[in-house]
């Protein structure tokens, strides 16, 4: 419940750091902690989670400052042209491999790039498609992806309008990387946004997590299940579309893909500054997907989604909201998983599914990097 009160919210707090590699909690209990690169990028910073944010936030922020306005970090940009409200993202995808069960960068490109458009209450009007190709990439693997891109895009409903090549030497592009732009209309009274949501607000999740980073995960490291998992991989806009005519205020649309619905929800839990209260057992988590994390150490709630959505709205829409998403297959198995508090601000907890109560924090390195 809303009014719930956390205990953690009285007992945690942010870590300080300490000598030696260690960070003192709230608690003065000292925990282990990665110390920061900050003279060069390392893989990490590719990763959605704390290291990306430190990126943005202390290198490649303050370098824009006069170029770039203020604002909450949103999935895309939300321009006004000729009295229309275009939302307008842009996109690199360095996926490795380069088709995966479920999908190729290609196809994934497109959606995620459509999907952006979407966190932001759009429907597409027009995207590009560029590439930067190592020397040797077979032909028919590029007509392939090529293809798979443009089925993408119709089945969203978008047009692949301008685009671009480039060729690099062999070894300069790990066979084939696709950078994407995108522009989609906004209706009028919808606003979205990171800095949106609202203490009492209900947290819906469109379905089952952790699938794409599993899906990647099992290719590279030649993992089997008993049931194959693909990639969920999908154009999300119809389903925006209907969760906006169910609740045309929405607070806070948002794709958890690198990161994983952890980053995700941290990121807006700061953002709007408020605390988010989440309940283990109506997360949705795959059976195979919850083994392959046990058996690797992972986390589902950091683990990348490349199909999924988490609406922020009020209380009030909650049941309208999923019986719209529940009736398209993009949200099917839609859930609401939580509730957007007063308490412990900037933070996230879970009651997990033994009773107990727990931080879930933001993916802090790289936990399976080139997944997107």
């Amino acid at each position: 419940m809303s009014g719930a009160r956390d205990p953690l919210a009285r007992e945690a707090g942010p870590a300080m750091p300490a000598a030696g590699g260690m960070a003192i909690d709230a608690n003065g209990v000292a925990c282990p902690a990665p110390i920061p690169e900050v003279e060069r990028v390392i893989l990490g910073h590719g990763s959605g989670g704390q290291l990306s944010a430190a990126l943005m936030r202390d290198v490649i922020g303050p370098a824009l400052a006069i170029a770039a306005p203020g604002g909450p970090l949103n999935d895309a940009a939300v321009v006004e042209v000729a009295g229309a409200r275009l939302a307008f993202t842009t996109d690199s995808f360095v996926v490795s491999p380069l088709a995966f069960p479920g999908g190729d960068i290609g196809e994934l490109a497109v959606n995620g790039t459509l999907n952006d458009l979407a966190m932001m209450g759009a429907q597409p009007v027009a995207i590009s498609l560029a590439y930067v190709i190592e020397e040797g990439l077979p032909f028919e693997e590029l007509r392939a992806i090529t293809a798979s891109a443009a089925r993408a895009a119709v089945r969203g409903g978008a047009r692949i309008v301008t685009g671009d090549t480039k060729v690099v030497g062999r070894g300069a592009a790990d066979r084939l990387f696709v950078n994407t732009a995108g522009i989609g209309l906004i209706p009028d009274g919808v606003a979205p946004a990171a800095d949106r949501a609202g203490v009492g607000d209900a947290i819906i999740l469109s379905g089952p997590i952790g699938l794409h980073g599993v899906a990647i995960m099992s290719v590279r490291e030649g993992l089997e299940f008993e049931v194959e998992i693909a990639s969920d991989t999908q154009a999300l806009n119809g389903l925006v579309a209907a969760i906006l005519g169910a609740c045309p205020d929405v607070h806070v649309l948002r794709d958890p893909t690198r990161g994983g619905l952890a980053s995700a929800l941290n990121e807006i839990a700061a953002t709007s500054g408020v605390g988010m209260l989440l309940d283990e057992p109506a997360i949705p988590i795959p059976g195979p997907v919850r083994a392959a994390c046990e058996m690797l150490g992972l986390d589902p709630l950091h683990v990348a989604n490349e199909g999924k959505l988490v609406a922020i709205v009020p209380a009030v829409f909650a049941e309208p909201v999923l019986a719209a998403m529940r009736a398209l297959p993009e949200g099917a198995d839609a859930a609401l998983i939580g509730w957007v508090v007063s308490d412990h601000p900037a933070m996230v907890t879970i009651h997990t599914i033994v009773g107990s109560e727990r931080i879930v924090d933001m993916l802090v390195g790289e936990q399976l990097p080139r997944i997107c």
